[in-house]
């Protein structure tokens, strides 16, 4: 009986062994890119909240802490709704007189925002408005298709922080404020840095995709992640979200790679457009597909780079703005100052014309990023699916990070 109770014991110290190796791996893959280096939580025992309570503690202190999400969180009506002034702008009277079958969005009205339409009155879940905080050296994972936040987004005020594999939707679709999905923004004048976001899927929101906010933010890669725009309410009115990706800051660095852009029509992404402040973005190996306006929008202060993308069916693969800085290799040579190597060519099928505008100012301000973007192994453009097991797009682990 001895030996069978030490090969009962050993098998359990194994097993024991074995959760515990699984607990200290439950993120997939390693920061690529900008956010190279980034630990989130790093090796702390996982927790797995139960509540809207626990979760929410646990993301918002400045600990090291690893929070895996075996369960979805529906914050929709758990803090009220509110009935207020609100306003129709004129863009969707028009949808409204079209009849086309698609509905416009009505606007919550700040107080730094104007009406070109009409009063209406409109009703919102107060909880979209209040994102859970994110602080610094925080790991948020989600298991397999379960870590979906039903009704509320994030806002990442700390550093070092990783966010895998969870869906972030239904956040007042049918109204302009009424929700950003992640925000990035610094507590005073002090800017995030180091924050991989990957696997992640967006849908059906009132405001923005994702948002960094004028403190600015460093070392942000945004990777494999599949940005949802289809919805019953558009301001294009044609059922396709128009608040993609708003990239502001004193100073901000992102990458967006290998992530699947779909059925919006523009700011996808918005980078730059106040005098004084400095975005750069380096976008390759993306998939932008269905945009019935514009995918980049490159403004004041924004400088991006854009290689090995594929474009299907966009209307305008590039804004118009002059005052933007976006290099546009046309072979692959061209790079080569800029960043040390040469460059993929984007591919444009069914798509409109990707314009380069002020080239030459691009490769002055990559100058902090360029051996991170000299290394990355940038593949052919090509089109891209999502996973079947998982948000975003492709399998856990056999992707661009």
């Amino acid at each position: 009986m001895l030996p069978n109770r030490v090969s009962s014991l050993l098998l359990l110290v194994l097993a024991l062994a074995s959760c515990f190796t699984c607990d200290a791996s439950v993120v997939s893959g390693t920061p690529p890119s900008f956010a190279a280096g980034t630990t989130g939580g790093g090796n702390s025992k996982p927790v797995y909240p139960t509540s809207i309570k626990e979760l929410a503690a646990a993301l918002s202190d400045n600990l090291p802490r690893v929070i895996v999400l075996k369960q979805g969180f529906r914050f929709a009506n758990t803090e009220g709704s509110k009935t207020e002034k609100g306003c129709r702008q004129k863009n969707n009277i028009d949808c409204l007189a079209k009849k086309n079958g698609f509905l416009g969005q009505d606007s919550i009205q700040p107080s730094f925002s104007s009406c070109d339409g009409t009063a209406v009155t409109v009703t919102y879940d107060k909880a979209a408005l209040n994102p859970l905080v994110v602080g610094s050296n925080k790991t948020l994972v989600g298991e397999g298709s379960k870590g979906v936040l039903n009704g509320k987004g994030l806002m990442i005020t700390g550093s070092n922080v990783i966010i895998q594999n969870i869906h972030i939707t239904n956040l007042n679709p049918h109204l302009v404020w009424g929700g950003d999905a992640i925000t990035i923004r610094g507590a005073g004048n002090t800017a995030p840095k180091g924050i991989w976001i990957d696997h992640v899927k967006i849908s059906s929101i009132g405001r923005q995709m994702v948002v960094i906010n004028f403190s600015g933010a460093t070392g942000v890669t945004i990777s494999n992640s599949d940005f949802d725009g289809r919805t019953k309410y558009s301001t294009s009115c044609d059922g396709r979200h128009y608040w993609g990706f708003l990239l502001l800051g004193k100073k901000t660095e992102l990458s967006l790679i290998g992530n699947y852009i779909h059925h919006t029509s523009g700011r996808s992404p918005k980078v730059g457009g106040t005098n004084g402040e400095t975005s750069v973005v380096y976008a390759a190996n993306n998939y932008f597909f269905e945009n019935s306006g514009h995918a980049f929008d490159v403004s004041t202060g924004g400088y991006a780079l854009a290689e090995g993308n594929y474009f299907g069916s966009v209307k305008l693969s590039s804004g118009n703005d002059a005052k933007g800085n976006f290099l546009v290799p046309t072979a692959p040579g061209d790079c080569r100052a800029a960043i040390g190597r040469d460059c993929k060519l984007n591919v444009l099928a069914n798509s409109g014309a990707l314009k380069g505008t002020s080239q030459g100012k691009v490769a002055s301000k990559l100058a902090s990023v360029k051996a991170m973007i000299k290394q990355f192994k940038v593949a052919s453009a090509a089109k891209l699916s999502v996973g079947s097991r998982n948000f975003g797009v492709g399998g856990l682990g056999n992707d661009a990070a």
